[in-house]
């Protein structure tokens, strides 16, 4: 088609020339770090090499998080953070289908029966922005898996600042009186493994705060699938 000579596909991160949609250059592709086991039981964090059937890290050791672990498809950087910020400040919505597509291979370990649930935007946050990155990656994963996605079980209450500066207490206490389960969703979360979907996992508090409602109204597993987790030097030793 003559569009496809106007408007060829292109690289969502560098935007070089490629053969189709959502696709990314060999440039691009070989400097991602696509993030796989070995990882921690708990949270999983990636091993540089296997330590065997349910092994945690340091801090999962330490503290368990309420989440049953991270399904992360690369490690945060200046390549993936930029796609991560194209779709959410630049609008760039294609960028979830993408992202709902690199999810997929992490389904192996979910029941046909689990629920897709995106992290919430408060509603000041959802008008200014327009839509909710995480909503947007959802609905192509269950598009794509066929997996029900319910984007009104969790919701937020309370908009939160930048949380990454403050100290683990403080980042608790503000997103664990963030978050709510309406009355009346419990039985669509009971007994169900949860795939709890944001954009990026930085410090892990949304998470587990998230998580930490989800279990109480009775979910059996709770795992959080998204497209970068931020890792220290340490986190990658």
């Amino acid at each position: 088609m003559v569009v496809d000579f106007a408007l060829p596909p292109r690289c969502p991160i560098c935007g070089v020339t490629v053969e189709a949609d959502n696709r990314f250059c060999l440039s691009c592709w070989q400097n991602l770090d696509f993030l796989n086991e070995p990882w921690c039981a708990s949270c999983g964090k990636p091993f540089a090499f296997a330590q065997g059937e349910g092994a945690q890290c340091i801090s999962c050791l330490k503290e368990r998080p309420a989440h049953d672990g991270v399904r992360a498809v690369v490690a945060y950087d200046d390549k993936s953070g930029l796609l991560a910020m194209r779709l959410k400040y630049g609008a760039r919505l294609g960028l979830a289908e993408l992202i709902g597509q690199h999810m997929e291979r992490f389904l192996d370990e979910v029941p046909v029966d689990a629920v897709i649930i995106p992290v919430p935007l408060h509603r000041w946050r959802l008008w200014s922005r327009g839509f909710n990155q995480s909503v947007l990656i959802g609905n192509a994963l269950s598009k794509r898996s066929g997996i029900v996605m319910n984007s009104d079980i969790l919701v937020r209450k309370k908009a939160t600042p930048p949380l990454r500066s403050m100290s683990a207490k403080k980042r608790r206490k503000i997103v664990n009186e963030a978050f709510l389960l309406p009355s009346g969703v419990s039985d669509r979360v009971a007994g169900k493994t949860i795939i709890l979907v944001d954009d990026v996992y930085t410090t892990g508090s949304t998470a587990n705060a998230c998580a930490g409602l989800l279990k109480q109204s009775g979910a059996n597993k709770v795992l959080v699938f998204c497209w970068a987790r931020v890792l220290t030097d340490y986190d990658k030793a």
